[in-house]
């Protein structure tokens, strides 16, 4: 039996799930259990745990696994050449994998499914075996797809983050205008929320934000809700390779062509592309005459790649089955040719494609989105910064598209503030759960204490009002420093002066009160005593530098301003990728930027740590913070002494280096070159210009490489460099080497274990400086990559010895002629 998906808003998903086991019973609605399994990753560093093995030895072996989906330690084997050479000559190596072989694929530990519930008629446990969970909760213990096949009811209760920020804007649009929207019935056709869609600034906008599907919105500029149904539908892998198709026919409606007049009007709509499931179960209804429930069992075994299934319908499909009631395309006056290229591009299609509901429903999603950030962009900016408020990175992104948007972002204000983002007029006023070191309770009961008894009037009502509720030194000190007392007329640099003495009063006075004592004080005038109360003392301001540093410092980002707001336009002219690109997205576990792509980023250097090499040389480890985020950058001896004069702190800088990618952390940047804002500002280019492809990385311009999203690089966009790429004359214009390049060699079996082994060789060769090239060797593709001139070395005995230690003296090789060879350049891929 299918399930049934449905998305609720996040913040009440837990609702449903609680009103489904009241209406049916707590027994007979339970959720379901999922099976964490061992990996080919995991099982070798599990394995290798309690085979007691040193872990540095366990971890480098499961690097050499590729990083591909569901790969397995077989075909791992049978994809990197060292790794099948350690396990055919390392005892250790060989027994390690083979007993991870035994144990791979089997269940590791249980957890509960994200939103997957079962409904049964009765009790749950007259069906299925039930477990408790690790928190107590009921779970099945047979898997989703063992339930569906007993015929049980499964529902996914999913909660989708986007609904809950289209909730909170409509609450915010009739808060600050009166309108209450009704999102059901919004006019789908209006031509200025598709056109604000086909120019790319889809920031927020559900399914249409990232870089890729920002480059093909605005190629497929989309007049109509269809257009994006199918643009949703064709950005995913697989479907990727008919955007070229579908927007030439798009453009150029007259020159589609049809393999059979039968296909035109099943494919019109989508100009000659097959795009939804519905399209194949379609086309083999009218040209094959299937059945509507024999034409669903083709989609099923096409999506779930069952060959047999694909290959018997094959026949079925071009030739008819009498016996099982199905004419054939044949019978229909199709020709046998003709309909095996339909079957051929069906199956092809069918392997990745969506079916149209889905597509729709997130389309409708999508326009919902792009309406309210184009008619409310306030309203709509605030629900979507609240929906991210725990992810800093985020916050900092959209901070950024309200300042392009020309939104103003208030400091958060006690007076004011709710516990997420709100509206303030044409203004975004700053969440005050956002505070550091400030818990929720406190945020609730200073609402709580405004809304019951009005606004604060000063520092000392403040105190005294919330005295009693937790507040403490360090709460008030951290709302000072975020602005958020502002308003109670005074400067932040007086708050601070004064704050811990107004505390200190009203401490004292309370123990008095307790005590039963009395003062003179107590019996004075209240105009008398308004002349003894704690007064403000002319300090003045802190710098708006300092203001700046204390805001980071409690927010963790700037809000009434940023060191780098008044370089924006330069700094966008110069960069190619900004340092969100490097951050790991937490939901695929990837970044944005492509292993060994050369970058450039410009930011402020808000950190610096120096260490010593073995060689007393000097390398440095930055933290450079650009408008929207932060990265590391490595600069090594030779780049340091080179580029020392610029590597202050609070330095404003454009550092063009080269991507290093780890798993399951930020990419780094190791530097290359460095150049000062000044200097840039005197510049139209700092250095060679290099084209942003669809995946938010850079590369050289060339093919169609614009739609590679977060799904790997297309086309035109390798990333390796050629042989002699960096030294002059190396390639002449025919792409032949004319010399082989002189330097230091260093052999790798292949690219998977250069990229395993690539910091450990930039370690040994940082402290060498000399003018020799280091040339990468890839035994495999014969390919070479020569290293850039800022880590040439000198190849003396001393450095050969130490990368043969490492690398083995059979793989370095010292060539200090130039021999002649006419081998054609060969790319290596990252």
């Amino acid at each position: 039996m299918p399930d049934i998906d449905i998305d609720f808003c996040f913040n009440r998903r837990q609702e449903v799930i609680d009103y489904v086991g009241r209406k049916y019973g707590a027994d007979k609605v339970v959720q379901i259990v999922t099976f964490g399994t061992l990996a080919a990753k995991g099982v070798l560093r599990d394995v290798g745990r309690v085979m007691d093995l040193p872990y540095a030895f366990v971890d480098s072996i499961a690097k050499m696994v590729p990083n591909e989906l569901n790969i397995t330690l077989d075909r791992a084997l049978e994809m990197n050449p060292e790794l099948r050479k350690l396990y055919q000559e390392d005892e250790q190596v060989h027994h390690l994998i083979d007993m991870s072989k035994r144990l791979e694929g089997l269940p590791r530990h249980t957890s509960m499914h994200a939103a997957g519930v079962v409904i049964c008629q009765k009790s749950a446990d007259e069906f299925v075996p039930l477990s408790r969970g690790s928190d107590g909760s009921i779970t099945t213990q047979f898997t989703m797809t063992t339930l569906e096949e007993l015929g049980l009811l499964k529902m996914d209760f999913l909660g989708l983050r986007t609904l809950t920020v289209i909730h909170d804007a409509v609450n915010f649009i009739e808060k600050s205008t009166g309108i209450r929207l009704d999102m059901e019935h919004l006019d789908y056709d209006d031509k200025a929320v598709l056109a604000s869609i086909g120019t790319g600034k889809t920031e927020g906008v559900f399914q249409l934000e990232s870089a890729g599907m920002k480059s093909f919105m605005k190629e497929l500029k989309p007049q109509n809700l269809e257009d994006v149904i199918a643009g949703i539908s064709l950005y995913r892998p697989g479907p990727m390779d008919f955007i070229p198709k579908y927007i030439k026919g798009k453009n150029e409606q007259g020159d589609v062509a049809y393999s059979c007049p039968q296909l035109e009007p099943i494919l019109s709509p989508t100009y000659g592309c097959i795009v939804y499931q519905e399209q194949v179960m379609q086309i083999v209804r009218d040209l094959g005459g299937y059945t509507l429930g024999r034409s669903d069992l083709v989609r099923r075994a096409m999506s779930k790649k069952k060959q047999s299934v694909m290959e018997k319908e094959r026949a079925n499909f071009v030739y008819g089955n009498a016996e099982e009631g199905v004419p054939g395309c044949v019978a229909k006056g199709i020709d046998e040719k003709v309909a095996g290229h339909i079957y051929d591009e069906m199956m092809d299609f069918a392997k990745y494609a969506f079916n149209k509901s889905h597509a729709a429903c997130y389309a409708v999603v999508s326009y919902q989105t792009a309406y309210l950030k184009y008619y409310y962009p306030v309203e709509f900016m605030a629900a979507l910064m609240t929906s991210v408020i725990d992810n800093p990175k985020k916050v900092s992104e959209y901070i950024l598209t309200c300042r392009n948007m020309g939104i103003e972002l208030l400091p958060p204000d006690i007076n004011e503030g709710e516990s997420g983002f709100s509206v303030s007029g044409s203004s975004i006023r700053y969440a005050l759960t956002a505070i550091k070191s400030v818990g929720r309770n406190v945020i609730d009961e200073i609402v709580a204490e405004r809304r019951e008894r009005g606004a604060f009037t000063n520092l000392k009502d403040f105190i005294t009002r919330m005295a009693d509720k937790d507040m403490n030194k360090r709460a008030i000190e951290n709302f000072i420093k975020a602005g958020a007392l502002d308003s109670l007329g005074g400067t932040r640099k007086q708050f601070m002066s004064v704050y811990v003495q107004i505390l200190d009063s009203i401490s004292k006075d309370k123990k008095n009160n307790l005590a039963g004592q009395m003062s003179l004080f107590d019996l004075a005038a209240q105009e008398d005593k308004e002349e003894y109360d704690i007064r403000m003392p002319d300090v003045g301001e802190y710098t708006k530098e300092m203001r700046l540093a204390f805001e980071k410092e409690v927010l963790g980002i700037y809000v009434s301003g940023h060191p780098l707001e008044e370089y924006q336009e330069l700094w966008q002219h110069h960069i190619t990728n900004t340092t969100n690109d490097f951050a790991l997205d937490e939901e695929n576990g990837s970044v944005k930027v492509q292993d060994q792509t050369n970058v450039v980023v410009g930011g402020m250097i808000a950190g610096k740590t120096v260490k010593y090499t073995k060689n007393d040389k000097i390398m440095a480890f930055l933290n450079l913070e650009d408008l929207v985020g932060n990265v590391e950058v490595v600069v090594f001896p030779k780049d340091y002494e080179k580029y020392s004069t610029l590597l202050l702190e609070e330095a404003k800088v454009f550092i063009k280096g080269r991507v290093s990618v780890e798993e399951d952390k930020d990419a780094k940047l190791i530097c290359e070159q460095i150049a000062g804002f000044d200097e840039a500002n005197m510049q139209e280019a700092l250095f060679k210009p290099v084209y942003r492809g669809g995946n938010g990385s850079y590369q050289s311009r060339g093919g169609y490489g614009g739609y590679s999203g977060s799904y790997g690089r297309r086309n035109g966009g390798q990333s390796g460099l050629a042989v002699g790429q960096g030294a002059t004359g190396a390639i002449s214009q025919s792409g032949q080497i004319s010399k082989m390049p002189g330097g230091i060699w260093i052999q790798f079996p292949d690219l998977a274990t250069y990229h395993a082994q690539e910091q450990q060789l930039l370690s040994a060769i940082a402290d060498s400086d000399g003018n020799e090239d280091v040339v990468i060797f890839l035994r495999d593709t014969k390919g070479i990559k020569i290293l850039p001139p800022n880590l040439r070395v000198s190849a003396d005995e001393g450095l050969k010895r130490r990368l043969s230690e490492i690398f083995g003296e059979q793989n370095v090789k010292v060539v200090a002629n130039l021999l002649k060879s006419s081998r054609k350049c060969i790319k290596i891929r990252s």
